[in-house]
């Protein structure tokens, strides 16, 4: 216990957030393996009560003084974590983990933390606190969940809870941890107290909790309210280039992906490039989380495919999108749709199946771009320049759709080869117009009959 007393001391002194919150992570240190059960063993359930108010008020230097609320919920705090302690040591040591004692334990302590800073006078600067409880709180109740669903014991690296792809099924603890994680995002909302020592600062890191559990939950809807709540209450926030980058990184990437599954790909691609662009050169798995979503986005809005040299580092994604982006290169729609089959289970996990099916419409841009650049020129009169042939029959429109397709023994009706024009026509993927008396399509002079290809 001395270390956690020491530090505790330490941390209220310099007024340091980060250092308190380590004397309450329910992790030991790699340089201090045994650090947990040496400070379980420490004390018993008849006298840890004494042990800390002595450690925490009676021991503590000269120089710290707490008031008798203050002091009080500290206790209470550090009491919860001793009782949280010990049911992680004895779920680790049985042979069938229970971690639902767990999560009920470690939501004491949060619960313990709330109340300091509602009614003790917590200081602002020891907020870390609050993203620890809320960050482990979150953690152990999808384990806890999980080990509800498979009545087996779990690894701690068995689950992946920054993961954005949601969980299915009943998730009674990860429910109730976000409804405590709510309560600490209401706590920092409404804080009155001047900017500099608000708890207004903490709500970045709160809101991104937030959106973690609500995507593991597939109630995406509520991250919807959080933002609304932050926009109403933006004129009394510090700027969010003020907060930490980490926070904003986070942040920016949710927020992109909500917009993205609202199929507002504009904005999405702009809050994903800015997570992108702030994201930690070294952060392989948060750049990997960010082009899973940029990716299909810039393939929407701008019609551009990632470089090979942009996937290298990033072995899942050239899995899941270098066998499509090579087809749509080559406007190979039976390659692209045999692609899609072979990753749609991934696609729709990660909720971006049919984002990348619309990516089609460019394979096939792709593939009567190349019908139009096989074409040649026109005979050049008067000297002139030459320029390339902009009346294309439909029929060899319909012939490379059904070379494209692999489907040549089937008959592909000119009915249904203009609707298709019409529709590329219409979404500005090619200029220009049906002659249909004629059985041509006319497009654009001037290197404007393909937008964005040069041609």
């Amino acid at each position: 216990m001395d270390i956690v007393f020491r530090d505790f001391q330490q941390a209220h002194l310099i007024g340091s957030g980060p250092l308190l919150s380590t004397t309450i992570i329910p992790v030991a240190p790699p340089n201090d393996p045994r650090r947990l059960h040496n400070l379980f063993s420490t004390s018993s359930s008849f006298s840890i009560q004494q042990d800390i108010r002595f450690g925490i008020l009676s021991h503590a230097n000269t120089e710290l003084r707490f008031s008798k609320p203050e002091g009080n919920a500290w206790v209470d705090v550090y009491v919860a974590y001793w009782k949280a302690i010990g049911e992680l040591i004895a779920t680790e040591d049985a042979s069938k983990a229970d971690w639902g004692k767990v999560y009920e334990a470690w939501k004491e302590v949060t619960n313990a933390l709330i109340k300091g800073y509602s009614n003790a006078g917590f200081q602002a600067w020891a907020l870390p606190c609050l993203y620890v409880a809320g960050r482990y709180l979150r953690i152990f109740a999808i384990k806890a969940d999980e080990n509800t669903k498979s009545n087996d014991g779990i690894t701690f690296s068995a689950v992946n809870p920054d993961d954005v792809v949601g969980d299915i099924g009943k998730n009674e603890k990860l429910e109730d941890a976000a409804r405590v994680i709510n309560r600490i995002f209401n706590l920092c909302i409404s804080d009155r107290a001047p900017l500099e020592e608000s708890r207004k600062w903490g709500l970045y890191y709160t809101t991104n909790l937030l959106f973690k559990t609500y995507f593991k939950l597939n109630s995406i809807g509520l991250s919807k309210n959080i933002l609304r709540a932050l926009q109403a209450s933006k004129t009394d926030m510090p700027p969010i280039e003020a907060f930490p980058k980490s926070h904003v990184v986070t942040f920016k990437y949710y927020v992109g992906v909500i917009l993205f599954l609202d199929e507002s790909y504009v904005k999405a691609e702009e809050n994903l490039t800015d997570a992108w662009t702030m994201c930690h050169r070294d952060a392989n798995r948060n750049k990997e989380l960010i082009l899973t979503y940029l990716i299909p986005c810039r393939l929407l809005t701008t019609h551009t495919l990632p470089t090979t040299r942009l996937l290298v580092p990033y072995p899942r994604l050239q899995t899941l999108f270098g066998g499509l982006g090579s087809c749509i290169r080559r406007g190979d729609l039976a390659g692209f749709d045999a692609a899609l089959v072979a990753g749609e289970d991934e696609f729709v996990k990660r909720r971006i199946y049919l984002t990348l099916e619309r990516g089609r419409d460019i394979a096939l841009r792709n593939l009567l771009r190349k019908v139009f650049l096989a074409g040649g020129f026109e005979e050049a009169k008067d000297g002139t320049a030459p320029i390339r042939r902009t009346r294309i029959p439909v029929s060899e429109f319909g012939a490379a759709i059904r070379l494209g397709s692999k489907t040549q023994n089937e008959r592909l009706e000119n009915d249904e080869v203009e609707c298709l024009l019409a529709n590329m026509i219409y979404k500005n993927l090619i200029k220009g117009y049906i002659a249909r008396e004629r059985g041509i399509v006319v497009l654009s002079k001037g290197g404007s009959a393909f937008p964005g290809t040069g041609v």
